[in-house]
């Protein structure tokens, strides 16, 4: 049907129509509001997997008192003290053998921390695991890197955990 030299569209009312100029289909409110979600979630995604500093602290703390851990279940199982030292620089195992300390074999052999990391405060702190799994001491490490500042505890039970 055409309108004054235009086309124009039916509608269902009787006698209506409108110009094919106004009936050109644009984005619909439900289609800026689903793109402007996906965008949302987009965001969100990227900002979670923005690398935490503290968590990789944390999870780096994390895995020294596993290790930990490992050196007190292994003097009860070899029947044997194990020691745990620790520097600002890194950590390692050592094992009472033939009336001396003895370097561990991996997977408990010396370790670095990573960069940016370090023990603070330190010189050199070693605590001893006996053949029970009891500590000679408690201890209390403290890394840092960045700022954030996380500490791992070892108790005089041999427990170790991170604090907090």
């Amino acid at each position: 049907m055409t309108v004054g030299g235009r086309s124009a569209v039916e509608t269902n009312a009787p006698g209506a129509s409108l110009p094919e100029h106004l009936t050109t289909r644009g984005f619909t409110l439900i289609e800026l509001m689903v793109v402007i979600t996906v965008i949302g979630l987009a965001s969100a995604a990227a900002v979670l997997a923005m690398p935490d500093t503290r968590g990789r602290l944390t999870d780096e703390a994390a895995r020294f008192a596993v290790r930990a851990r490992s050196a007190h279940d292994a003097a009860i199982v070899e029947s044997r003290p194990v020691s745990l030292w620790v520097t600002e620089t890194g950590y390692g195992f050592d094992q009472w053998r033939g009336g001396r300390w003895s370097p561990m074999e991996p997977p408990l052999g010396v370790e670095q921390w990573r960069p940016g990391t370090a023990a603070a405060g330190l010189v050199r702190e070693r605590v001893i695991f006996d053949t029970t799994g009891l500590a000679d001491r408690p201890l209390t490490i403290t890394l840092t890197r960045e700022g954030a500042r996380t500490d791992v505890v070892i108790e005089p039970d041999g427990r170790a955990h991170v604090a907090g």
